[in-house]
């Protein structure tokens, strides 16, 4: 057994955090799917049903900047291009970086 195949050498929990590049393939017409890129703006529920809401890049000019809901039965495929880091950790990296004379 290596070094690197040990149990205690865990990988961290995958998450799709706020703030995140990322590319999606939804379905689209019948032979091409949706391609869309952008920033994650997070989750949205419309009529009981689940979407994820993208922020679209300038890969398509006339599409920058708008929001598109996209229905989590309707992914295909998710990339993430670039991770945000969470809310939790932003903080406790400013907490530890802090003095604790301004607390």
């Amino acid at each position: 057994m290596t070094a690197d195949a040990t149990p205690s050498a865990k990988k961290p929990a995958i998450a799709l955090t706020v703030g995140s590049r990322v590319r999606i393939r939804s379905a689209g017409t019948r032979d091409d799917a949706l391609v869309s890129s952008g920033v994650f703006r997070g989750l949205v529920s419309v009529g009981g049903d689940n979407s994820l809401a993208i922020e679209l890049d300038g890969t398509v000019p006339e599409e920058s900047g708008r929001i598109r809901l996209i229905p989590l039965n309707a992914m295909l495929a998710l990339d993430v291009l670039e991770a945000a880091k969470a809310e939790e950790e932003k903080r406790a990296a400013a907490d530890s970086g802090a003095s604790a004379y301004f607390r």
